[in-house]
C-alpha cells in the first residue's frame, strides 16, 4: 500500500481515511450496502471479490472512534435486528462459503465504500455507496477521488460509471469531476427498471486534467477536513 496524499498538520484532526477493504470490514460494509440498496439480491460477496478477483480494488471510508460504543450490536443505533443480523450472515456463508469473517475493530465506523474493476482499457466504478446519517458530508466525494486516484496509480487513462437518470445529486458530482454521458443503458437498474446513463471521464493522466483534479481535491479538503488515502 501506498499514501498518496500527505497527512494532515498536528492542528489539523484527521476526518476520513480510505484505505483497502479488509475482510474485517465485510459486515460493516454489508450493513452500508443494504442501507443504499435495499432491494438488492443477492448481497455482493465482497468476501470472493477480495480474495479471488484481481481485476477488482474496494475502498472503505472511515471514521476513527475513540473507543468503541457500549453494546455495540444490541441496541446500537448502527445495529441491524438481531433476527436480520442471522439472516444476512447466513447469506454470507452461501454466497462466500468461507471460514467466518475475523472480529473488526468496531472503533473504526465504515461509513462508505467503492468499488473499482480495472479492465483492459478503463477502470470502471461497480459500486458506491455511503452510509446513512453520513451522507452529504463528502464521503460519496472523496471515494470518488480514490477510485480515480487508484485509476491513475494503475495507468488508467478512462474512468467509466453507471448512474441513475434520476440520480441529479451523484450526476452533478460526476460532472464536477469530468465525467460526460456518453450513453444509455435501458432498464439498466433491477429494482424499478430505470434507465443508466453511462458516464466517462477520459484523459485524467494529461495534465488539464489534473489540475482539475488537484483543485477539486483541495476545495473538498476545505469544506469537509482533511483526509487519508492509503491505496
Amino acid at each position: 500500500m501506498q499514501t498518496t496524499t500527505a497527512r494532515p498538520a498536528q492542528d489539523k484532526p484527521l476526518r476520513h481515511l480510505v484505505r483497502p477493504m479488509g475482510l474485517g470490514d465485510i459486515s460493516q460494509v454489508m450493513e452500508v450496502e443494504q442501507q443504499s440498496f435495499p432491494t438488492m439480491w443477492p448481497p455482493t460477496a465482497f468476501r470472493r471479490e477480495i480474495q479471488h478477483n484481481r481485476l477488482a480494488r474496494y475502498l472503505v471510508a472511515v471514521e476513527r472512534r475513540e473507543e468503541p460504543p457500549a453494546n455495540e450490536g444490541e441496541d446500537s443505533p448502527e445495529a441491524r435486528p438481531a433476527g436480520l443480523g442471522r439472516f444476512l450472515g447466513g447469506l454470507r456463508h452461501v454466497f462466500e462459503n468461507e471460514a467466518e469473517t475475523p472480529p473488526e475493530d468496531r472503533r473504526e465506523l465504515v461509513v462508505g465504500f467503492i468499488g473499482v474493476w480495472l479492465l483492459a482499457d478503463e477502470a470502471h466504478i461497480v459500486t458506491v455507496a455511503v452510509r446513512d446519517g453520513h451522507r452529504g458530508r463528502g464521503v460519496g466525494e472523496l471515494l470518488l477521488i480514490a477510485a480515480i486516484e487508484t485509476a491513475l496509480r494503475e495507468r488508467q487513462a478512462v474512468v467509466t460509471l453507471e448512474c441513475r437518470v434520476s440520480n441529479a445529486v451523484a450526476l452533478r458530482l460526476y460532472e464536477k469531476y469530468g465525467f460526460e454521458r456518453a450513453g444509455l443503458r435501458p432498464r439498466y437498474y433491477s429494482d424499478n427498471h430505470e434507465d443508466a446513463y453511462v458516464m466517462t471521464a477520459g484523459g485524467i493522466e494529461e495534465a488539464a486534467y489534473g489540475h482539475r483534479f488537484e483543485r477539486l481535491r483541495e476545495e473538498h479538503r476545505s469544506r469537509y477536513g482533511e483526509y487519508e488515502l492509503v491505496l
